[in-house]
């Protein structure tokens, strides 16, 4: 068995406390967060940043219609593709619902794999310098000049910690972790360090889902064609059409993402379509490494192994919910 903190451990009357379920994608994060709240009659909380937008559902690993019936699930369907939301607005927006759940009676459970979105509820977030227009002006500059990969390879220099956690098609998060080192001379993990726990009234129990890395990869190359049947290209080519001017001026992130991007290369004649497939897979199975560094290198939590079978699941739903 692995080491666990009981779900039932006592705490301070003044503090609720919440079951936090994370891991990398495709490793059944969204099935055990859905026992562990039909044995607990709680809500889920989603921390996934591409399910919050009502477009995106095949492509997202949406829960299913009557799932969303059954259990009441946060942070799904809420958004349009354009609105923005962040993970500032996330972590914020979160207690707010987790402590709205508590005063109703009932149970929260957290589930997901965005990694800001759990760093930020989890850790808070560290003071970071505003933005400044003159710099990212430059740095966008240089990044058309330069390219992309050539400012990760000087993140990778200066804050490779940093660089672990994303690579260079995440041209935002690049942009702004170089932009922080320029205006505060230190990297972003070393400020990410200093940050103060925040929600005192919550105390988490986070437990983060483990496998064998070839085992992943095979749940991750079998969902994506799992997704591809169920019409995947479908909702990519209705959302490329539909969002075409967005996509050309790159102002959401949402679209950027993996499942979606390839089949985008797909529509624009750039490359066939079992070549994109197989760069889904890839970029994937590239995504689940980074998620495994940032939660290894910037969250406390306790790993588990993954159930891969239902009885599996149904004796770690109950560890985590404190049945039998």
């Amino acid at each position: 068995m692995d080491p666990l903190l009981p779900i039932n451990m006592p705490c301070e009357a003044t503090t609720k406390q919440v079951i936090v379920i994370l891991g990398p994608t495709a490793s059944g994060k969204s099935a055990l967060a859905l026992s562990v709240a039909r044995k607990i009659g709680a809500e889920i909380i989603s921390a996934d940043s591409r399910q919050i937008y009502r477009e995106l559902d095949i492509g997202s690993a949406k829960p299913s219609r009557d799932v969303l019936r059954e259990i009441k699930h946060h942070f799904v369907d809420e958004k349009s593709i354009g609105e923005p939301f962040t993970a500032g607005d996330f972590a914020t927006e979160a207690v707010q619902r987790i402590q709205d759940i508590h005063k109703r009676g009932k149970a929260a459970v957290v589930a997901g794999g965005s990694t800001l979105y759990l760093e930020g509820l989890l850790e808070g977030f560290a003071d970071l310098p505003a933005a400044d227009p003159v710099i990212r002006a430059r740095l966008l500059e240089e990044m058309e000049r330069e390219g992309k990969e050539a400012l990760f390879e000087r993140l990778r220099q200066l804050d490779p910690d940093q660089a672990g956690t994303l690579d260079a098609t995440k041209s935002q998060r690049l942009i702004r972790s170089l932009e922080i080192i320029e205006i505060t001379g230190r990297p972003v993990t070393a400020l990410q360090a200093e940050k103060n726990k925040r929600q005192p009234s919550i105390s988490y129990t986070s437990v983060a889902l483990s496998m064998p890395r070839e085992r992943l990869y095979e749940r991750i190359n079998r969902r994506t064609d799992e997704m591809i049947e169920a019409g995947l290209c479908n909702e990519a080519e209705m959302l490329y059409h539909r969002y075409h001017e967005l996509l050309e001026c790159g102002k959401t992130s949402a679209l950027q993402s993996v499942g979606y991007q390839e089949l985008f290369q797909y529509f624009q004649g750039k490359i066939a379509l079992p070549a994109a497939i197989t760069l889904i897979k890839q970029h994937s199975r590239n995504y689940a490494k980074r998620q495994l560094t940032f939660f290894k290198n910037r969250l406390n939590v306790n790993w588990i192994t993954a159930p891969e079978s239902n009885d599996e699941l149904e004796v770690l739903a109950n560890r985590l919910s404190g049945t039998r």
